[in-house]
């Protein structure tokens, strides 16, 4: 238990700090004007977040993030997966779905704030979800089975709209709504469907330590909404602030990044050398 609590932890710090790295990577990017309050998707932006240090570190957090989720607390009071098949139906239904998001995603970002951002995060989240879905569904990793397998796709094009949704999201709205609006949707419906059609159960006699898990996260992320709800305005002019500094070593960097448990002014003090600010 202490080493999931941990891992917790660990997790929560990755993805927040991988958040914020990738909101001011987003505005550093973004040719959105300042004041513009809606406004459609902008394909090339993942594209020239690419060139920004602090996105490629943020993956790499993400990723750090994720493996301390499988770690924690929800992992602890896992049973072993179901051993439920799919078929072909079920996996198209999942490129399906994602084409849906897409649709759903691009009307999201013509709705003014508030609602844009909270939007664009939970479609974001859906996609996400989908992805993990597509991904324990695989019928085997090597390359012939990939080639063959509509699920492969399902991640691929779930993994490149869930990417620009929620950098869309990030780029005009509050880091925190995006975040929770993520992590409500990526954690409600997978674990749904994961119990409904894939067999997925919990170990004997935890099944309330992991419900209660379960609610503690979607509680927590509700709270995170609404924290950033209250507080958009100034969290969107930060990171501008931080975006737009030239040196990218300013108190508002610092500010920005005040009440994460970390002290990253070391990151904040490297150049960009790309070229891009």
């Amino acid at each position: 238990m202490l080493v999931s609590l941990i891992a917790a932890v660990v997790a929560a710090v990755c993805y927040g700090v991988a958040s914020v790295m990738q909101a001011i990577a987003v505005r550093a990017a973004s040719n959105r004007e300042p004041d513009e309050t809606s406004g459609g998707v902008d394909p090339g932006l993942v594209v020239r977040m690419l060139h920004q240090w602090r996105f490629l570190v943020s993956i790499c957090l993400d990723t750090l993030g994720f493996i301390a989720q499988l770690i924690a607390l929800l992992g602890s009071t896992a049973g072993a997966e179901g051993a439920a098949q799919v078929g072909a139906v079920f996996k198209l239904a999942l490129i399906v779905a994602v084409a849906g998001l897409a649709v759903v995603g691009m009307a999201a970002a013509k709705l003014n704030e508030p609602y844009r951002t909270t939007a664009l995060g939970l479609t974001a989240g859906l996609g996400f979800g989908v992805l993990s879905i597509a991904a324990r569904v695989l019928d085997g990793f090597m390359p012939l089975q990939l080639a063959r397998d509509p699920a492969t796709y399902a991640i691929i094009a779930a993994g490149i709209i869930s990417f620009m949704f929620y950098a869309t999201a990030l780029e005009g709205g509050s880091v925190t709504v995006a975040t929770a609006g993520v992590v409500l949707a990526e954690t409600i419906p997978p674990a749904i469907i994961g119990v409904i059609f894939l067999g997925d159960q919990t170990r004997p006699g935890l099944a309330g330590v992991a419900w209660a898990g379960f609610f503690i996260a979607v509680a927590s992320a509700v709270m995170l909404a609404r924290f950033g709800e209250a507080h958009q305005a100034e969290d969107v002019a930060m990171a501008d602030a931080v975006a737009r500094r030239q040196a990218n070593a300013g108190p508002a960097a610092v500010e920005l990044l005040s009440w994460w448990p970390v002290d990253l002014q070391l990151l904040l003090a490297l150049p960009d050398t790309t070229g891009v600010s």
